[in-house]
């Protein structure tokens, strides 16, 4: 069997069950799979490689002729389902994993729904990211395979004829329409007894149910309610729900460029992505999910506020150690592909205000506070006090040398100002007058250096003529008003030297700040925040034209990628990309208020 290559992003869905999540291309494939955790070692790699590094397809016969596909989630849930349509019938098949249960378990339901079709089975389990085959044995009861190597035991549970097949596990089969086939992937410790079986007709109530319940608790009421709610199902699914942490995406290394090395580990947990997360999901009325996640917080930042990251992993861990998978060849040869991220030992000191609005944020929402959170507040302004002055790699984490970031400052002052609202807000002790001295210090310092008079602008870092998307976020913080002429002169520029095509850069990679090879897609995020711009500004229909412009990049069902290739005209990036869907929601909140 010849290895076939993987789709184009958007091609591709996410189940999850809020451990991790697996992605289904439109052909049937499951191309991408890390068992137990988001960041596990992946047993279906075929995304970053091809199908020789692991997938599960299931899928008409190629004798079937033409195939029509269509796909879509079942209503306001993670369930997926894919309709193939063939010359002799049509068949759907129901994928969802399963959330709340004791082990990770991937449910398969082949439905006939017309005619008949034959279908086909072909299952590549590669353990450690594509290059480990295990050893395959049939189960006692004759209902499936067990598949073990080291750690990790895979089982498949299939009402059909499973053969061994160089070195993979196939079968064909036919589907009559009223037919319902269960197929069902669970995972274990190798050195646990096997799982039990898995109900599927039970396991899809409950999984609906699950996502049912969450999306019934949503209280947004506003404009692209549709688009706001997938986006926070998405967002729901990208929870890990064992410790209350946020991925940044459920996958690595797909590229920001095609062809590119700009390939980055995003299967942790980000303060300020999962700060942002959080932000969108108390505007969505989620206080339990807000709640969860600032205790994951409080708990992975404990310490000296000297030692605090800017990711973690799913549990609050701080080694990410990064290296290279040279076995695998890259998504369409976009190399290399790395597992961990080197970025979590950089400064980024806009993340300690992201916290702080964070923190202040759940305050405001009037969530119960949380044990020594103000003192840890406390001792992070502390620890800004010192090191604020100092240059820091941004929040776009440059690897091409520290800057004095003018974005950063920004969000150090933001961090200041909410720890001084919070103290006179809620009587909590503090130094208010050292306080206010630092907050005007940082201001004046950002005005001085940071902006740039002759052009009526701020620039990406003190002394540069770079522009950055970062600052069209200036009036959210609440460092300068909307209708302040030093902000609408940054839009303009913006406008005139990061819009590409309609959308708009984070940068100018030309300028070689990031100390990597320019070329990559317009960031889908900014491009958000700039529609959420224009709202603030009164430019109400520009922003609703460039956020419907926007929602017109989502797939068939809603997913959004990291960035946009405006030449090639296809999502690239980390996929689905929790920062573009907490944007997205952002900005139709913005929208609403208008």
């Amino acid at each position: 069997m010849h290895a076939e290559a993987p789709q184009r992003i958007e091609d591709y869905a996410m189940i999850g069950d809020g451990r991790s999540a697996a992605l289904v291309g439109r052909n049937g494939s499951i191309d991408w799979l890390c068992l137990p955790r988001f960041d596990s070692p992946a047993c279906f790699a075929a995304l970053l490689g091809d199908s020789g590094n692991g997938r599960w397809l299931i899928a008409p016969t190629g004798q079937a002729g033409e195939v029509h596909v269509t796909r879509s989630y079942r209503g306001q849930t993670m369930i997926l389902e894919t309709v193939f349509t063939t010359s002799t019938g049509s068949v759907a098949i129901i994928d969802f994993m399963v959330p709340q249960a004791d082990d990770n378990s991937l449910v398969r339901i082949v439905e006939g729904r017309a005619g008949h079709v034959t279908m086909q089975l072909d299952l590549a389990l590669r353990f450690d990211y594509g290059i480990t085959v295990p050893w395959v044995t049939r189960l006692d009861d004759h209902t499936g395979i067990c598949a073990i190597a080291g750690p990790e035991m895979v089982l498949l549970r299939a009402p059909i004829k499973l053969r061994g097949e160089a070195m993979r596990t196939v079968g064909r089969f036919s589907v009559h329409a009223g037919q319902r086939l269960p197929f069902v992937l669970s995972h274990r410790a190798s050195h646990l007894s096997p799982p039990p079986p898995v109900d599927a007709a039970a396991a899809l109530e409950s999984a609906t149910r699950y996502w049912e319940g969450f999306i019934g608790r949503c209280s947004y009421q506003g404009p692209y309610a549709a688009a706001v709610c997938r986006s926070l199902l998405t967002l729901k699914a990208l929870s890990y729900q064992p410790s209350g942490g946020i991925v940044a995406a459920p996958t690595t290394s797909l590229p920001e460029f095609i062809g590119g090395s700009r390939n980055w580990d995003y299967r942790y947990c980000w303060l300020r992505d999962a700060s942002l997360t959080l932000f969108a999901l108390m505007g969505a009325g989620y206080t339990e999910e807000a709640v969860q996640w600032r205790d994951w917080l409080q708990r992975s930042v404990a310490g000296s506020a000297a030692q605090i990251q800017i990711m973690y992993g799913l549990y609050g861990e701080r080694s990410l150690d990064e290296r290279e998978i040279p076995w695998l060849a890259g998504y369409e040869n976009s190399t290399p592909v790395r597992v961990g991220n080197a970025a979590s030992a950089q400064v980024q000191l806009d993340v300690y205000g992201e916290v702080l609005e964070c923190l202040h944020q759940t305050r405001l929402h009037g969530l119960h506070a949380a044990p020594h959170g103000w003192a840890l507040q406390r001792n992070i302004v502390e620890h800004l006090a010192q090191i604020w002055e100092q240059p820091d790699d941004g929040m776009w984490e440059i690897r091409g040398g520290s800057r004095q970031f003018t974005f950063s400052k920004i969000m150090v002052w933001v961090a200041v100002d909410r720890t001084i609202k919070d103290a006179t807000r809620h009587h909590l002790s503090g130094p208010l007058d050292e306080w206010h001295a630092l907050r005007q210090r940082i201001f004046d310092r950002v005005i001085a250096e940071g902006y740039d008079a002759e052009r009526n602008c701020f620039v990406q870092s003190f002394g540069s003529r770079e522009l950055d998307a970062s600052l069209l976020l200036i009036p959210a913080t609440g460092f300068l008003p909307e209708d302040d002429p030093r902000v609408r002169g940054t839009i303009t520029a913006i406008e005139q030297d990061l819009l590409q095509d309609g959308f708009v850069l984070r940068y100018r990679t030309e300028s070689q700040v990031d100390g990597l090879k320019p070329g990559e897609g317009a960031f889908l995020a900014c491009t958000f925040w700039l529609a959420s711009a224009y709202a603030r500004q009164g430019r109400h229909e520009e922003a609703r034209a460039l956020f419907e412009r926007l929602l017109g990049l989502c797939n068939d069902v809603g997913l959004l990628a990291e960035e946009w290739d405006v030449v090639g005209k296809r999502q690239v990036g980390n996929f689905p990309q929790a920062f573009s869907h907490v944007a997205l929601v952002a900005a139709a909140m913005q929208l609403s208020k208008q």
